[in-house]
């Protein structure tokens, strides 16, 4: 028997296997290996075939005993030939007698999305700098150096944490160096990293907030303590005898507003006192439209502050790109969790975002869609402004969403109504610590960067639609 691997893709883009056995010469094994590999359908009609000198090399025969295959195959209707195109399989392969090609089952249809998403934490994917990061790509690939391509850095690429150092200083007001950074694949992968190897319960939360996050936190048995919010963000006076709290200080998810800077310098203060530590979610802190960016609460205290952030929200969470800026005495630990090789983020990838961010081509590009997205929550406002006065909206002071303030007792029977009428929103409800004592408001959590922009207008009509009257 022989076996080969045809690897000709510079000319037919393909790899082709063939096994020549049975009785009778080379050339009759060829030809029933052929005939086989198109009624299975291993070679689909149209399929371009290796030239007879490439096919005989791999093979191991002789060119005429290849042509001669070819020529039995065109004449009996499996393949044609036609000058300047090769030899291929035709488009009916299939000779008076011979077995029926096996037709791949159909593929399930996927089941169909809603037809206006409105759900919070996805930016515009019709948005993705597309030419922009293709450039990066392509610089970033020709300028890596061989190591790159081997096993990557727990730590990540210095590349991209050089790049991170200086923009977070730049724009968030960070205080770090690169070796106190380390790249994960997001908020979720940063929290799999820290609890409960390096950090240990309970663990204060704000009193609305992800349930993914809380269900993560229970699954590594850290217990999660609410904290009130108020007008002005968590309560932080009423934390107790917990060492770690997850804030999301630039603008509290999903309510909105930032956290207030007495609050800010109180958190640093029991953070010092308590030898605790604040975990910062910096989940939309580019995105600040009616004044100056709030800056992190790292810059505050450097060393009782873990600063977490991504770029699932300012270009993709398709990139799984995420980065922790650590105090000293957790990047060892950290890494230690992490292991001896990179198993999250890809290093291209990684290159790729730090060519993004040096070339200026992130900046320019958050720019460009926080004027859109302002642009489109003045538009949402101005709608229910003129259609559903009577729904207050909170939380538009930065980030990609907005919060409805429903009359009381209509929450669930409008997220009810949005389903039935093909939207996709949440009620506020559905992000309250199942702890917290406190009231809750009626509400809707609103994203309004989701949908492309030519489905933006439409989507706005159908919220309208099913909001309660006043």
């Amino acid at each position: 028997m022989v076996e080969s691997w045809v690897n000709s893709a510079e000319r037919i883009g393909a790899d082709l296997h063939l096994e020549l056995t049975g009785s009778g010469g080379r050339r009759a094994a060829l030809i029933r290996a052929l005939r086989e590999a198109v009624r299975s359908g291993r070679l689909a009609p149209g399929s371009r075939l290796p030239p007879y000198r490439s096919l005989a090399a791999d093979l191991g025969v002789a060119r005429n005993t290849v042509a001669d295959a070819y020529a039995e195959l065109v004449a009996e209707g499996w393949l044609t030939a036609r000058q300047g195109s090769g030899t291929r399989v035709a488009e009916r392969a299939a000779p008076s007698g011979a077995a029926p090609a096996r037709v791949p089952k159909k593929a399930p249809a996927r089941a169909r999305g809603p037809r206006h998403d409105l759900q919070q934490g996805t930016p515009d994917a019709s948005s993705f700098p597309r030419a922009a990061w293709l450039a990066s790509y392509r610089r970033a690939v020709q300028q890596a150096p061989n190591e790159a391509f081997g096993p990557g850095d727990p730590a990540g690429r210095v590349e991209l944490r050089e790049a991170l150092a200086e923009y977070l200083a730049r724009a968030r007001g960070v205080r770090t160096e690169p070796g106190r950074i380390v790249i994960c694949s997001g908020f979720a992968h940063a929290l799999r990293l820290l609890f409960p190897q390096v950090l240990r319960g309970p663990l204060a939360v704000e009193a609305y907030g992800l349930g993914f996050h809380r269900d993560l936190l229970a699954a590594a048995s850290v217990r999660t303590v609410p904290l009130p919010l108020d007008e002005d963000g968590a309560q932080v006076s009423e934390l107790g005898r917990e060492r770690a709290v997850l804030l999301t200080p630039a603008h509290q998810f999903p309510t909105g507003g930032p956290l207030h800077p007495t609050r800010r310098t109180a958190v640093i203060d029991w953070a010092r006192a308590r030898d605790g530590v604040i975990l910062e979610d910096d989940y939309d802190g580019e995105f600040r439209y009616d004044r100056k960016p709030v800056g992190a609460v790292q810059g505050l205290d450097p060393e009782r502050v873990v600063h977490i952030g991504s770029v699932s929200k300012s270009l993709s969470p398709a990139l799984r790109l995420g980065w922790m800026v650590l105090p000293e005495r957790y990047v060892d630990p950290v890494l230690a969790v992490k292991g001896e090789r990179e198993a999250w983020a890809g290093t291209l990838d990684q290159l790729t975002l730090a060519d993004f961010i040096v070339s200026g081509a992130y900046d320019r590009h958050v720019r460009r869609m926080r004027q859109r997205y302002r642009a489109r929550r003045d538009r949402l406002v101005a709608a229910l402004a003129e259609r559903a006065p009577h729904v207050e909206v909170t939380g538009i002071a930065a980030g990609l969403h907005a919060v409805l303030r429903l009359p009381p007792g209509t929450e669930q029977s409008t997220v009810k109504a949005a389903v039935w009428q093909g939207i996709a929103l949440d009620g506020l409800d559905e992000f309250r610590h199942p702890g917290t004592d406190m009231s809750a408001p009626d509400g809707l959590v609103v994203g309004y960067a989701t949908p492309a922009e030519h489905a933006y207008a439409a989507a706005l009509d159908a919220l309208c639609g099913v909001l309660p009257p006043g």
